[in-house]
Parts: C-alpha cells; structure tokens; sequence
C-alpha cells in the first residue's frame, strides 16, 4: 500500500508523534518545495508530511510555491493528499472549533501559478473539475471521522481568496451569496494542481474564526491560535483514525 501525504497548514507545524525516518530534499522543475517533505511513522503507518508555509519561516499563502510542493508529492508515489486548511467560518454551522470536510471550492485567487500546463507540448491540459475533492478520499475521511467520533461537517463550499490580509465584512457578504460556508487562502490552486497531476486529494478545514463582520470581537492572530491548539488536536485523532484505516486497507 503506497502511503499517503499530509500537507500542513497554520497550526499544523509538525504532526505529533510523527517518527521521522528522513527527509527528502527534491527539485522539481518549478523550483524548491515549501520545505524538505518529511517520511515518517505514526504508530505502525509510513507517511509523507510536508507543511506549505514552509517552518521556521512562514510562506505566506500568495507565495507558496504550489506547483513545487505537488510536484514533489507526486514523485514520492503517494497515494493521496490530505490538506489541512484553516478557515474562517461563514456559514452559521460553521462556528469556530468546527471541522469541515468539505466537497467544494470557489475560487478567488489571482495571479498565482495555477497550472502544470505551459502549451509546450501542444495539447491543452483539460481536467475535469465538477468534484474539486476526490470521492474516495472524502469519503474515507468521513468515515475516519465517524468511526473516530469527531463532531463535523460533511458538505460544505470552501471559498479561497488570495490573502495574505483577511476580507472586510462586504467580501464576506459576497461570499455568502455565492454559496461559500468558509473561506480560506491555501485551497488553490492545490486542489487543481492535485488533480492536474492524477494524485487524489481532499482537505479537512478547521474554523478558528467567525469570518470579518460575524464576530462581535475584532480579528487577530492571538485568537485563531488558541482555537488552532484545539483543534489540531483533534485533526491529529482524524488523521491517526485515517491512516490507520488506510494501513489496513
């Protein structure tokens, strides 16, 4: 069984518990990844682990090197990519401390490399993209988080603008209308990139924030750190009930 990958987002540094047994320092033809990707062992499961903001430094969200990073993945043989997104929460179930599996995307992005497609080849890079998630992978998530008895979201649009500032209360208003229950700035094109390179890829999203102008408090780091610190304790039982289940597969 080829193993899978996690990519780690703000609050998702290290995994706990993870042993690691090497880091694999690749060039892609779009340049470095984030950071070296590291292979390790959770309990009796190998996995790749790579945080895209990159550690010590922070990477912010319109700078990640997106094609490198699923470049690379790729080249290691994963047999999937699970993200960790953090969000804020826009929809009334969507709360903070409240975990989103979710099963679509809107994209707000601009200007960032979005495509393995250059033209060069002379052929035009179509990829279906009606479900931005992969199907299979959702739905072991799902049923990790079941089994696992982790309170979440099963459907839900996560809207990804370009950061590196948070919206204003009319973005988030616009956003809402469109059909968006969180928002965040790393979901694209990572998922687009996932699917571009025929490597399943689906995302757990944790809110840490009501979104601008649905809180009665003003936004700030200190804030989403200490619902983040809850949380990915949580995302780590989801992802131990996950690799295990794949383990075993």
């Amino acid at each position: 069984m080829k193993p899978l990958a996690i990519i780690g987002g703000t609050g998702i540094d290290e995994l706990e518990g993870l042993e690691v047994l090497r880091d694999h320092r690749i060039e892609t033809p779009f340049g470095e990844p984030s950071r070296p990707i590291q292979e390790g062992r959770l309990g009796n499961t190998t996995l790749y682990f790579l945080q895209r903001h990159g550690s010590p430094g922070a990477i912010p969200p319109h700078r990640i090197n997106y094609r490198a990073n699923i470049w690379a993945l790729k080249s290691l043989g994963v047999a999937g990519i699970v993200a960790i997104n953090s969000v804020g929460g826009i929809t009334s179930t969507m709360r903070p401390g409240r975990l989103l599996i979710p099963d679509q995307v809107v994209d707000y992005t601009w200007g960032r490399e979005h495509t393995f497609d250059d033209g060069e080849d002379g052929t035009l890079m179509h990829i279906d993209f009606t479900e931005p998630y992969d199907r299979a992978l959702r739905e072991a998530l799902l049923k990790a988080a079941e089994t696992a008895d982790i309170p979440h979201e099963a459907r839900g649009v996560h809207g990804i603008t370009q950061g590196p500032r948070l919206e204003t209360a009319a973005e988030i208003q616009r956003l809402a209308r469109d059909g968006c229950d969180v928002v965040g700035m790393t979901g694209m094109p990572e998922a687009a990139l996932a699917r571009e390179a025929d490597v399943p890829y689906a995302s757990i999203c944790m809110v840490v924030n009501p979104a601008a102008g649905l809180g009665d408090l003003p936004l700030t780091l200190a804030m989403m750190r200490e619902i983040l610190a809850s949380e990915a304790a949580v995302v780590r039982k989801l992802l131990s009930e996950l690799l295990t289940r794949h383990n075993g597969a």
